[in-house]
């Protein structure tokens, strides 16, 4: 049975959380650190908003549901962070962050959130989305490229657990496959792209 970090352990949830082994390459692959600012959409029980915000200068979280957001808060509270803001808002609508260094799309139609994410974000920001299937990949993917960001590449992240016994190591038949292909990309420096033209 796979068993979470604790700092997992301790948060309440409520809706599907994104897990630690997709945490991991999000932080890792965008390249955030103790000076970035990110917005993440859809808040969901937190658990990527307030992984971000142990690392980041802050975090702000949108969701269109009070419900969901009021789950996160409680897991705020319970890690004891101040860098995070909880908001409830559509970020297809609107982002009101400008100059930030990672947007996170957790969220039905994240496609169309694409627009609005490249406002906010600045030169060189990351764009990652969680997407559930392929189609949504594809439809993603595609919006990226039409709106111009770069370093576009999908992945999927599985985890699997090994066995280790006095009569020999084998991988377990238990596992965290597939919970989501995430899509990353990089909003174009602007200068770069003027030259490039």
């Amino acid at each position: 049975m796979f068993i979470y970090p604790y700092f997992y352990r301790k948060l309440k949830r409520g809706p599907q959380v994104i897990l630690p082994k997709d945490i991991g390459i999000i932080i890792s692959y965008s390249s955030i650190d103790k000076s970035s600012v990110c917005v993440d959409a859809g808040t969901g029980s937190g658990w990527l908003a307030l992984s971000l915000a142990r690392l980041c200068r802050h975090v702000y979280s949108y969701d269109v549901r009070e419900d969901f957001t009021a789950i996160a808060e409680k897991n705020k509270h319970i890690l004891g962070l101040e860098n995070i803001t909880f908001k409830k808002g559509d970020v297809r609508k609107r982002i009101d962050e400008r100059e930030v260094d990672l947007v996170t799309l957790d969220m039905p139609y994240a496609d169309k959130a694409v627009s609005s994410a490249k406002k906010a974000l600045r030169d060189n920001g990351m764009i990652v989305g969680y997407l559930p299937n392929m189609e949504q990949v594809q439809g993603f993917a595609k919006k990226l490229k039409k709106l111009g960001f770069s370093d576009i590449h999908t992945v999927e992240v599985t985890v699997r657990e090994m066995l280790v016994r006095e009569e020999g190591m084998r991988p377990s038949t238990k596992g965290i496959w597939h919970t989501a292909y995430l899509t990353f990309g990089r909003k174009e420096n602007r200068k770069s792209a003027e030259v490039a033209q």
